[in-house]
């Protein structure tokens, strides 16, 4: 380590022996601070247990794994103390008050921000947003000072992100520029430099406990200096483990160091019963290839792999003290160093005596021994013997884990047990070889491949011991750390300022499960009775982890203050998972304000308005809304005046104007079809009734807003709208995948509003978007999508506004003549184009006559047969819900719902919403 760097390690020395004060109280040090704390957590532990999500394991466990008051490995009960302290800074220190005023827009950013940077190297994990992106919406949103809340936090990146707020160059790097503490990105203001504070939550012990690694405030140093005596002395006391012989040209032998062994199954010939070694079988190191089919090396017979049963060894397991049976698994390749360079070869008699010596070794430390948890994916070895935690290890890791942690857990330094953590998936027998080196595990799984490779447990933590030297942990107590259930927090009411969350997505990954390994080392494990997974294990379905969802949505809408935002981070390719996401923010009282997808090719964002997005990374942006409009919104319930409270206040959230490279962004939040469905969602998922229907909706947003490119606008909004709109020539194609009638008429909307067309010239591209048409769908022809959503001209009259001005635009001879020139309309002739709002609320009423006609069609069907509806237009059973809605008819939602595809009431949010609400109407 280089000077520049021991001089940063001095800088992060924590004064353990100076005075600390800490909510209000003084200590002589910090570890009186910790044991006084500790007594009173003590105390807190029965009342605390009643709280939803308490983890399992002993009293004495969660305490020593704790610290207090930072940091609980349960719910946290200083959570709210913390607030007030930081509440009264905010006042004391940026004079800052709870009635100022705050308006943001909604913001998407690059979620793959510093995938390379030490934070998001030191400790792997199932899932994790780099903490670079994450400050992007942390600036974005926040004031210095503010509280930022994360209850899904995993491995703590938000509280870093939150912390690391104040330091000026790591703003620089993400591409902004700083002027006397203020914040810009090409000239226009962000926000100020400053730290943000930050209270993270999850329900797993070992995400906490990681979290607060990354966020205490950590002596490097002191860190440093255990973790490298630790490793001394397992050289000294464990050095021969890992010794092998290497033999000079001269026949002298000498010791050299293994770098890692490859080990191999053993099968059995189907055909001569003889043992086969995989590794011999399939592995051809002179071309470096695999094969995928061989010959019996004892009786000649082609095979494959599917073909072979695997040899079993019974064995007795000295750590539990039972016989087992297990496959046979045999050291293959020996890969080591001696001097600077590296050798491989297969293993001689050295290494098979220090392995036969290794095995019986007693482990006289502590080692998980326990039983694999029940569950989709952490038995699936158990037909290959690995039963129980420590068979999923090699046994001198085993031997070297237990050593270190025990010594670790002596010195009680959260960073130490972090450390050792960081390696402990990697030293098990789930690694895979490859023949490229770049040897991994299967994410996700508890895969036991066939070919495994024995990392040695020293060498993987001294290249981990480098990379979390290398991370900037806190100086101040900034992040508060919690392990609970994020459906029932101990936080009071309005008291958080921000949200920042990437939650559980389904079937995704099944964390208690994945982290059970982890948890089994630090013997606190996750409570997974209100795990939001999907899982046939736990028996839940999508349902169910809907219903998880909309409950921890409630508590973040409930600690959120008014007029504040949630940025939910989405990576899952199923539209059901994404419709329950929705539908659960939508039901704890969020509005979503905007849902954008991340353009790989582009980087950028684009807003997105169908379900079929999910296909790629989404950033879903929704808001609380101020208590007074929800009032407001009550009283003025049954009239159409809640309608109109709804959209002033949804369009106050959504941005003016987005521009890209000189292109224009149609804001979809702001058309009136998407205002219309936001509008009719609130209503619905509130209890209200829906009290306009979509032709009056349309007549009355063009009556009541100023409308610009057929978005709609607030008075005090337009002004900045026309300025911007000045400076750009073009509007950028908004992200479409053209799947049902809604898609499918949204993309006739925007060809026609970039370029006035024949149906000639509409009709080869339309007919190219349409070949991922659902199954399920009945879409009508193109002719009746156009007669029923747009306006063709025949000649009557003068040209419309907006034929007129694009054949202007782009034909020089037409230039300069008046609308009703005869050259201008012959050329304007037989054109489609988007009609005005009071002449879409027309169209509107007609299309919604002839959708409530074929509902009525469907119900006539159903009453004739009880088999269910195969093919439909979706858009007609959404007509037919709406009305149904409306006239308290909950029945007939639910008798339809019950007829139409499962997968298609999930996947459609507007059938869901409908659906959903109409079973809890009738008790269901």
């Amino acid at each position: 380590m280089d000077e520049k760097q021991l001089s940063l390690l001095d800088d992060h020395e924590e004064a353990d022996n100076g005075p600390v004060v800490c909510l209000g109280m003084t200590f002589k040090n910090d570890e009186e601070r910790r044991e006084y704390f500790r007594n009173e957590l003590r105390k807190k532990l029965p009342e605390l247990k009643k709280i939803e999500g308490f983890p399992i394991g002993d009293d004495e466990d969660i305490i020593a794994l704790s610290d207090p008051p930072y940091y609980t490995a349960c719910p946290n009960p200083w959570i709210n103390d913390f607030i007030e302290e930081w509440e009264r800074e905010k006042k004391e220190k940026y004079g800052r008050d709870e009635n100022e005023e705050y308006h943001r827009e909604p913001f998407a950013a690059d979620v793959g921000d510093g995938r390379s940077h030490p934070v998001y190297m030191a400790h792997s994990y199932h899932t994790k947003t780099p903490h670079k992106s994450i400050m992007r919406y942390i600036l974005h949103y926040t004031n210095p000072g503010d509280i930022v809340f994360d209850g899904f936090s995993g491995t703590g990146m938000t509280g870093v992100a939150a912390r690391t707020c104040a330091d000026i160059n790591a703003i620089k790097e993400l591409g902004y520029q700083i002027k006397d503490g203020k914040i810009y990105d090409n000239g226009v203001f962000v926000s100020n430099v400053g730290e943000r504070k930050s209270l993270l939550n999850d329900l797993s012990p070992i995400a906490t406990n990681i979290a607060y690694s990354y966020n205490s405030n950590s002596s490097i140093q002191s860190f440093r200096q255990i973790a490298e005596s630790l490793l001394n002395e397992v050289e000294e006391k464990y050095g021969w483990m890992f010794e092998t012989e290497h033999r000079l040209e001269n026949g002298i032998i000498k010791k050299g160091k293994i770098n890692y062994v490859v080990w191999s199954d053993v099968f059995i010939c189907p055909n001569c019963s003889n043992e086969l070694v995989y590794w011999d079988c399939v592995v051809d190191l002179d071309n470096n290839k695999m094969n995928d089919d061989f010959c019996c090396k004892h009786c000649g017979i082609e095979l494959s792999k599917k073909e072979l049963e695997r040899s079993f060894e019974t064995v007795y397991d000295n750590d539990i003290n039972e016989v087992v049976k297990r496959a046979k698994q045999v050291p293959v390749l020996v890969n080591y160093s001696y001097g600077n360079k590296r050798y491989e070869r297969k293993p001689v008699k050295y290494d098979l005596d220090i392995l036969e010596k290794i095995e019986k070794y007693n482990i006289s430390s502590f080692i998980p021994t326990l039983r694999m948890i029940e569950g989709d994916e952490s038995r699936r070895n158990d037909k290959i013997g690995i039963t129980h935690v420590h068979h999923l290890y090699p046994k001198r890791n085993l031997i070297i884990l237990s050593y270190l942690f025990e010594k670790a857990i002596k010195e009680d330094m959260p960073l130490l047990r972090s450390w050792l953590t960081s390696s402990m998936i990697r030293t098990t027998k789930m690694y895979k070889f490859t023949l490229n080196r770049k040897m991994s595990t299967v994410s996700g799984t508890y895969y036991v491949p066939s070919l495994w490779t024995e990392n040695i447990a020293t060498k993987l933590l001294s290249h981990k011991l480098s990379d979390f030297c290398k991370v900037d942990y806190g100086k101040a107590h900034d992040v508060i750390v919690s392990t609970c259930s994020s459906t029932n927090l101990n936080i009071k009411d309005n008291s958080v300022d921000y949200i920042f969350v990437d939650p559980p997505f389904g079937s995704n990954l099944m964390y208690s499960e994945l982290n059970f390994i982890w948890e089994s080392w630090i013997r606190v494990f996750t409570n997974n009775k209100p795990e939001a997974v999907m899982s046939n294990t736990q028996r839940k379905k999508l349902s169910d982890y809907q219903v998880l969802m909309e409950q921890a949505f409630r508590e973040f809408a409930r600690i959120l203050k008014p007029g504040r935002w949630i940025t939910v981070q989405f990576s899952n390719s199923q539209s059901s998972v994404w419709n329950a996401i929705q539908d659960a923010l939508q039901k704890a009282g969020f509005v979503i304000a905007n849902v954008s997808a991340l353009d790989k090719k582009q980087g950028s964002f684009k807003a997105v308005t169908t379900t079929t997005a999910v296909k790629q990374d989404l950033v879903i942006s929704a808001y609380k809304p101020k208590q007074e409009n929800i009032e407001k919104m009550r009283r003025e319930q049954n009239t159409e005046e809640s309608a109109w409270t709804f959209v002033r206040q949804h369009l106050e959230q959504l941005p003016v104007f987005i521009g890209h490279k000189g292109e224009a962004q149609i804001i979809a939040e702001r058309t009136p079809r998407i205002l219309f469905d936001r509008m009719v969602a609130y209503h619905v998922q509130n209890g209200l009734p829906v009290p306009i229907s979509s032709a009056e909706f349309q007549a009355g947003v063009a009556q009541r807003f100023p409308m610009r490119d057929g978005m709609a606008f607030l008075e005090s909004q337009v002004a900045e709208y026309d300025k911007k709109r000045t400076l750009v020539k073009e509007f950028a194609q908004m992200s479409l995948f053209v799947t049902d009638e809604t898609s499918a008429i949204e993309w006739l909307r925007q060809q026609l509003l970039k370029k006035p067309q024949t149906r000639q010239d509409i009709h080869p591209n339309f007919m190219k978007e349409i070949q991922h048409i659902a199954k399920h769908e009945k879409l009508p022809e193109l002719d009746d999508l156009l007669h029923q959503n747009f306006l063709k001209y025949e000649g009557d009259g003068p040209v419309p506004d907006q034929i007129a001005s694009y054949l202007r635009r782009n034909y020089k001879d037409l230039r300069g003549l008046e609308n009703d020139d005869p050259q201008l309309k012959e050329k304007a002739m037989n054109r489609w184009y988007v009609p005005d709002p009071n002449k879409q609320a027309d169209l509107e009423k007609l299309r919604e006559k002839a959708l409530l006609r074929e509902f009525e069609g469907y119900l006539e069907e159903l009453e004739k047969s009880k088999k269910k509806l195969k093919q439909f237009r979706t858009e007609a059973i959404r007509a037919g819900f709406k009305k149904a809605w409306s006239e308290k008819d909950y029945e007939k939602i639910v008798k339809v719902g019950e007829r139409l595809p499962e997968n298609v009431i999930q996947e459609d949010d507007k059938l869901l919403m409908y659906y959903d609400n109409a079973q809890i109407r009738l008790g269901l």
